[in-house]
C-alpha cells in the first residue's frame, strides 16, 4: 500500500489503517545550529548528563528534588499485586523516582515487563534511555525496540507471542518527534553551561588572589627589554609568592624599574553573581522547581516556602506522577483493570488546601450528605438493610 492510500484509508477509518508516522527531523538528541556566531554542538546526552547533573548544583539539585518527591508520593491502588509492583524498587531506588528522572533528563522512560511462567508481569525494570532506539516499521510507527550496550545489540519485540507487550514506554511532550519526546535538560543545557562558566571564572578570580589581573612593566634605563632568563625568572616568582589566596594583600617588592599597572576592570565588571543567579533561576524553572525552593536569592514570586512547595506540587510533581502512573496502567491494562492514582489526601504539602476544601464543603447546607462525599472523592455510604 502506498503511503498516499495509506494516509486517505487512515482517515476515512477503512481496514483499520493508521496515519503514517515518521521521526521528526527537528530532535533534541541530533540536531544542531548550524553556523553564526549561535552556533551549537549537536545534543550529547552524556555529555550533558555529566556537565548539568554531575556538576552543577542547581541541576542536581532539581532533579532530586523532582524525583524523589515523584518517588515519595503516596499510591492509592486496591489491587495488591500491582502495588506491589510499583513498590519495588530497582536496585536502591524506587521505581517511581527512577521514571521521574528519566524523563527529567532525557524526556523518555521505557520499562521492561518481566514475566513470570504464566505470563503475568513479575517486575518492572527500566531501561537506561539512552541505549534504547525505536525501531519503525514501514508505516512509521514502532515495531520493536533495539537494546545497545557497547558491542551488543538486543532487539525487543513490541508484544510477546500472546500479544502482551515486552515494554512500556513513556516520554514527554515533543511537538516534532513521532517516536521520541523531549526532556527538560535539552531546554536546561544553556543555562547550565552559563552557571558552569560564571563559576569557573570565580574559582580562577579566587585562585589569582581574587584581585583583577595586571601587568608588570619594565623601563629600564636603556628601554631594553628583559631577556628570557630574566622573564622566566620574574614569572616563576610571582607564581610562588605572589599567587593564590594564600597570598592575598601581600607586598610585592619591584626593582629594576618593574611597575605594576593594575588592569582597568573594576570587580563590579567581574562579578558574576547576578549572571549565576539568572542562570540559577533559568535551570530551575526548566526542571519544574520554584527558585525558592534551592534557596536562589532575589525570588520573591511564592509569600513563603509553604506556598512554593505547594506550587511544586501542583504544578509539576503531581502532573507528573499522575502522567508516569497512567502509562504504567496503559500497558498493564491486560492484567490489572484499576488504574493506581496518587492519594492527594496524604500528601503533607496539601494538607491544608484539604482541610480548606473540607471547611467548605461540611459547611454547604444545601448538599446533601451524598452531595458532600462525592464533592470530596469519597465513596457513596453503605446503606444499612
Amino acid at each position: 500500500m502506498s503511503f498516499l492510500t495509506s494516509l486517505v484509508s487512515a482517515f476515512k477509518g477503512g481496514g483499520g489503517s493508521r496515519v503514517p508516522v515518521a521521526r521528526g527531523f527537528i530532535s533534541p538528541w541530533a540536531t544542531a545550529f548550524d553556523g553564526g556566531p549561535l552556533a551549537r554542538s549537536p545534543f550529547d546526552y552524556a555529555r550533558e548528563v555529566a556537565e548539568a547533573y554531575l556538576a552543577n548544583p542547581v541541576a542536581q539539585r532539581s532533579v532530586r528534588i523532582v524525583a524523589e518527591g515523584v518517588g515519595s508520593a503516596p499510591v492509592a491502588c486496591d489491587d495488591t499485586r500491582l502495588a506491589k509492583l510499583l513498590a519495588r524498587s530497582c536496585g536502591s531506588q524506587p521505581l517511581l523516582e527512577v521514571l521521574a528522572a528519566q524523563l527529567a533528563l532525557h524526556g523518555n522512560a521505557y520499562v521492561q515487563l518481566i514475566k513470570d511462567g504464566a505470563g503475568a508481569p513479575a517486575e518492572l525494570f527500566p531501561l537506561r534511555p539512552e541505549r534504547v532506539q525505536v525501531v519503525a516499521g514501514e508505516d512509521g510507527w514502532p515495531a520493536a525496540y533495539r537494546y545497545v550496550l557497547a558491542d551488543r545489540t538486543l532487539t525487543i519485540a513490541l508484544e510477546d507471542e500472546h500479544g502482551w507487550p515486552n515494554i512500556i514506554h513513556l516520554r514527554g511532550f515533543h511537538p516534532t518527534d513521532d517516536h521520541y519526546g523531549a526532556g527538560c535538560l535539552a531546554a536546561a543545557a544553556p543555562a547550565v553551561a552559563v552557571h558552569n562558566a560564571a563559576s569557573e571564572w570565580n574559582r580562577a578570580l579566587l585562585a589569582n588572589a581574587a584581585r583583577p589581573s595586571g601587568a608588570l612593566v619594565y623601563a629600564g634605563e636603556d628601554g631594553g627589554a628583559l631577556s628570557a632568563e630574566q622573564f622566566d625568572r620574574l614569572k616563576s616568582e610571582l607564581q610562588a609568592a605572589f599567587q593564590g589566596h594564600g597570598n592575598a594583600g601581600r607586598p610585592m617588592l619591584l626593582e629594576g624599574g618593574l611597575d605594576w599597572k593594575a588592569m582597568s576592570l573594576s570587580p563590579a565588571d567581574m562579578d558574576f553573581a547576578t549572571l549565576k543567579a539568572a542562570a540559577a533561576r533559568d535551570i530551575a524553572l526548566a526542571f519544574g522547581v520554584p527558585p525558592m525552593l534551592l534557596g536562589l536569592p532575589g525570588d520573591n514570586t511564592y509569600a513563603n516556602y509553604r506556598e512554593a512547595n505547594r506550587a511544586l506540587w501542583r504544578l509539576t510533581l503531581l502532573p507528573l506522577a499522575g502522567k508516569i502512573l497512567a502509562g504504567l496502567h496503559a500497558g498493564l491494562t491486560d492484567w490489572f483493570a484499576e488504574a493506581p492514582q496518587i492519594d492527594v489526601d496524604r500528601v503533607p504539602a496539601l494538607a491544608e488546601d484539604r482541610e480548606k476544601l473540607w471547611a467548605q464543603v461540611s459547611s454547604a447546607d444545601f448538599l446533601s450528605d451524598a452531595e458532600k462525599r462525592a464533592m470530596l472523592g469519597l465513596s457513596p455510604m453503605e446503606m444499612s438493610a
